[in-house]
């Protein structure tokens, strides 16, 4: 079977397969009554989208079948999908649907509370759950693949919009043509050994890239099942997983995190599952899944825009993503000055011990497979800065070339005059067995630059000890002298986006000091309670050098 340069081809090579190809449920089709199911929403697509408007569709679903169903039709059609993010609100989620220019949305009962009120001039409403919508298919039933399109689908021909997880201004769609989705399925599709009687279980919300592009585009590259859960359930996974056969998945954020929170059981290595594949696990918990699961977490870099592309190889070492592309010629560098950055230097245990010289921004100097932002010149302008693509990202090579992740550009902390990556920090805090999940972010000092805070949720039964947590970053041999956190918050549980990322922006927002348990290290020994008597010297303490405008725009919960 040769290589497909449109995901509609792959759709189109589904007929007349009768195996299993989407699970949900109690619900199975076969990959036959997908390619069906996609060719008559195709055919209703091509009625209701009104002539000269722009062929996009929203999707504001879970994940049920109709997502993949749509994302199908749209490729058979030559429409493209935009993910509409179910947990945005009133004129926010009305902004998105509009920017997209969207004549036709495709949600559920369970979303139409989120529409009420909003105005959303000329777009039509299709409810999926209901007897009106079986109708409206009824009369497609007979369709079949190619009948009916907008625009022929070519590898150019756009095929998704999906707004990235910005930390200000509003979302940015980014683009993602047929062509670069099909290449994408198929590069995972080679570099795993995916197989036909795989199955892919998609429990990251579909709304995002990472579900659409390393777990659904490599399954139908494959002609491998797709099994879906409407949303994330840690306690819900491996019974799952058990009852689909499922062999692969993917995942972001804190998801693995979740997982390991999960109690224990002795048959927690009872499953088909081989390989997870997604980003921000961190070594430590990767290998807390491999040892408790018997799986394998391949962490991997990469984003909506795809500006960039990391390849893990077998000889890739332990904490390093991997190296860049065939195609890419990927550098570490100052982010003012553009300038490379000097390779890493290890200590004993591999720890970094030049990170002010090494950590920079990652750029692909090379031709770059970004296809841009909808409607959004500003945007791109700042992505793409004299030819090169500016990913956002840390990272720092070692003499070798891999590359190690650092975390983003706005997790940057420069404290006494030296550059830290959050990133870092989070890993190494991540070591102490009674922190279920960590965050790091800086909090202005009241003289310059910035200090370090760290937001901890315990595992269950645990309660902070700061003389343990001190003797803990103590017995830390790549801990630098700036990193310990002078802030330590503890938090019920981590605060986090829907699709289970650190909502960081909702951390910084909160500052120092949000109400809850709060200890701080103000002597540079023991951590202590800081409680409210202690705000005024602190505040007064930044006003003195000037800096009190900084707890306001920082949040600083005061």
């Amino acid at each position: 079977m040769g290589s497909a340069g449109t995901v509609a081809e792959l759709v189109q090579r589904q007929w007349g397969d009768h195996r299993p190809g989407l699970r949900h449920e109690g619900t199975v089709l076969t990959h036959h009554q997908v390619a069906s199911g996609a060719a008559a929403r195709a055919a209703l697509l091509a009625e209701l989208l009104p002539a000269g408007s722009e062929p996009h569709l929203g999707v504001l679903l879970d994940n049920t079948p109709e997502f993949p169903l749509w994302l199908s039709a749209a490729a058979l059609a030559g429409a493209a999908v935009a993910g509409i993010n179910p947990t945005r609100r009133g004129a926010e989620l009305a902004r998105d649907i509009l920017h997209t220019e969207c004549r036709v949305l495709i949600t559920e009962r369970a979303h139409l509370p989120l529409l009420d009120g909003l105005a959303l001039p000329d777009v039509r409403v299709l409810v999926t759950d209901t007897d009106a919508y079986a109708a409206l298919l009824a009369p497609y039933a007979g369709a079949q693949p190619g009948d009916t399109v907008l625009k022929r689908p070519a590898p150019a021909t756009r095929m998704l919009l999906y707004f990235t997880s910005g930390s200000t201004g509003a979302p940015k769609a980014a683009i993602c043509t047929q062509g670069r989705l099909a290449a994408a399925g198929r590069s995972l599709v080679d570099h795993f050994g995916i197989r036909g009687e795989d199955v892919h279980y998609v429990c990251m919300p579909m709304f995002h890239g990472n579900a659409v592009i390393a777990d659904w585009a490599p399954a139908l590259s494959a002609g491998a099942g797709v099994a879906l859960r409407r949303r994330f359930s840690a306690s819900g996974f491996l019974d799952d997983v058990r009852a689909h056969g499922a062999t692969y998945f993917t995942y972001v954020g804190r998801a693995v995190q979740y997982l390991l929170a999960t109690p224990e059981r002795a048959d927690d290595r009872e499953h088909p599952l081989r390989l997870g594949f997604g980003t921000e696990a961190g070594a430590v918990d990767a290998a807390r899944f491999r040892e408790r699961f018997g799986v394998r977490l391949v962490e991997g870099y990469g984003s909506s825009e795809g500006g960039a592309a990391i390849q893990r190889t077998p000889d890739t070492p332990p904490g390093a993503v991997g190296r860049a592309s065939d195609r890419d010629d990927l550098a570490v560098v100052d982010p003012e000055t553009g300038r490379e950055r000097v390779a890493a230097v290890f200590g004993p245990g591999g720890t970094l011990v030049n990170g002010a010289a090494a950590i920079g921004e990652l750029v692909n100097r090379g031709r770059t497979p970004f296809e841009g932002y909808w409607r959004n010149e500003a945007a791109d302008a700042a992505r793409v800065r004299d030819g090169w693509y500016w990913t956002g990202d840390l990272f720092f090579r070692d003499p070798d070339g891999f590359l190690y992740f650092a975390g983003r550009t706005e997790d940057r902390l420069r404290v006494d005059s030296e550059n830290l990556a959050a990133a870092m920090i989070e890993n190494i805090l991540a070591r102490w067995t009674d922190a279920a999940a960590v965050a790091v972010y800086a909090v202005p000092d009241p003289v310059a630059g910035d200090q370090v805070m760290a937001a901890l949720a315990l595992r269950d039964g645990a309660r902070f000890d700061p003389e343990a947590f001190a003797a803990f970053l103590r017995d830390q041999p790549d801990l630098g002298t700036k990193m310990a956190p002078r802030f330590v918050r503890v938090v019920p549980s981590m605060p986090v986006t829907a699709t289970n990322k650190v909502h960081r922006v909702g951390l910084r927002r909160e500052g120092f000091w949000s109400g809850g348990p709060l200890w701080w290290n103000g002597s540079g020994g023991a951590y202590e309670p800081f409680g409210e008597g202690q705000l005024g010297p602190l505040i007064r303490e930044y006003e003195e050098h000037g800096r009190h405008d900084l707890l306001s725009s920082h949040g600083g919960g005061f």
